[in-house]
Parts: C-alpha cells; structure tokens; sequence
C-alpha cells in the first residue's frame, strides 16, 4: 500500500511571536517542531505499512529549513521525504496549500491512502486535509480516532462527532484526517536517526508541479490576514469587600455608573 503523509513544520507554541508590520508569524531565530497532529498521521501511516507493507512518503510545503521535519518523519519510519519550497508559494492560503499538495500528491504517482494531522497549530484552521481531497476529487473522512479495518479495497474507520463517533466505511484511494485518540507515537530510532542524515530530500517546485500560477501563494488566495495581535495583559478592575449584602449593593451602583443595565 503506497500511502502519503502531509507533515508541516509549525513554531514551537512557548515562542510564537508576529511581526506587526506585516502580520505574520516571525519565523527567523524560532525554534520550529513538527506540527503535533501530524505526528499522529504519520504513526498510523507506519504502523499500517508494517501490517500491509509498502511504502510511506512525507511531504512537507514550506521554506528550505522544513527539510528538517522530513529527516523527523524519515527517523520516525517514513521511507522517503520530499520538501514542497518555491518563493511561488508564498502567502498561501489553505485553498493555495490544499492545490499545492495535491498537485504534489498526484506527481507522486499511485497513491491509496493519504493521511494528515486534523489541523496545524500555527493556524487550527482544519481545511488543508479537505481541501486536498476535493482537488483530487477522492472520499474523505475526517477526525479519525480509530481504524477498524483497512485492505487493499476499503477502510472501516471512526470519525469524532460532537456527539460521540461514527463508523465509516470508504473505497480506496481515500483521504483521512486523524486526531491524537488515534495511538501514540513512536520515538525515533537509532537506525532510524542514521539513516535521516544520510537520505537525500529532493525538493520541488512550482514549475516540477506544473501549477497553475493563479492558482498558488498569494495571488491564488482568496484570503488573507488584515491585522493579527496579542491581546494586551487586562489590568486593574475593582474589588468589593464587606458583608455579601454591602458587596452586593456596591457592584450594583457600580454597574449602573457604567451603563451596564439597560
């Protein structure tokens, strides 16, 4: 079973900072970590390649240091890497990411099942494991916790619902979005390790894709950021003390000088 990961690597949640002027994430001097969810995407991608065989490949999208979490998912049982980088693709939204990824996906080649994490962290948005598979035209099922069953025609799986969970069945090539109930990843190995530093990450581009230009980064995104800030630390506010009938009536005159009643 030939199966594709899309990993991504996000800033370390302690160390988030943004840059004022230009509303984005200030990446440079910022210590970067595989994207969580996605960690659990790509365990599952390998325990299911150790029961059925084949093989697993990463993709990342993104500049050249997320070459970085591709020797991760190398380490962590991938059996190969390939980084998504191209100044093209730049201030993509996840309509521009989604098409990306698929067009990456589909120069892969034969592909049967396609995992991701249930969102980034950098953005909780959600859409890009969708996404992918409406541009591929393939079933989804999304927020997996648990896969039944899984061979070369069907999978069987759970999906989280705000109500408990549904079982799904689905033909295969498929599209799945998982969430962290689904297992617990593993360590890398020491095998694993030598073998990331030694691998070669080929690296693809827009014109490797054959995008359609109006299509990808900025000028294929229909969204974007207007103003993104840190709230500022509230301080102050008042205090009332006394007997519960005192503090009572002092909150009251309070709210009525502020307008709080209407």
């Amino acid at each position: 079973m030939n199966i594709v990961v899309c990993i991504k690597q996000v800033p370390d949640t302690t160390d988030v900072r943004i840059d004022p002027k230009t509303n984005t994430l200030i990446r440079e001097g910022v210590a970067s970590i595989l994207n969580p969810f996605d960690a659990y995407a790509l365990e599952e991608a390998v325990q299911i390649k150790e029961r059925l065989g084949g093989t697993v490949t990463a993709l990342s999208m993104g500049p050249p240091q997320a070459e970085a979490v591709l020797r991760e998912a190398i380490s962590l049982g991938a059996d190969q890497g390939i980084l998504i980088s191209d100044k093209e693709f730049a201030g993509a939204d996840t309509l521009a990411t989604s098409y990306t990824l698929s067009r990456a996906i589909a120069k892969v080649g034969e592909v049967d099942l396609i995992l991701t994490g249930k969102q980034a962290i950098d953005g909780d948005t959600a859409q890009v494991g969708p996404g992918i598979a409406v541009h591929l035209d393939l079933p989804q099922i999304i927020f997996v916790r648990k896969i039944r069953e899984i061979d070369a025609g069907k999978v069987v799986a759970e999906r989280m619902t705000e109500e408990g969970y549904e079982v799904v069945e689905s033909s295969l090539p498929l599209l799945l979005s998982v969430v962290k109930d689904i297992n617990v990843p593993r360590l890398p190995s020491l095998r694993g390790k030598m073998l990331a530093k030694k691998v070669e990450i080929p690296v693809w581009t827009a014109a490797d894709l054959e995008t359609d230009p109006d299509r990808i980064g900025l000028k294929g995104s229909p969204t974007w950021v207007d103003k993104i800030f840190t709230p500022p630390a509230k301080s102050g506010g008042d205090i009332f003390t006394g007997e519960p009938q005192e503090v009572v009536e002092a909150f009251y005159k309070k709210a009525e000088e502020n307008q709080l009643f209407s």
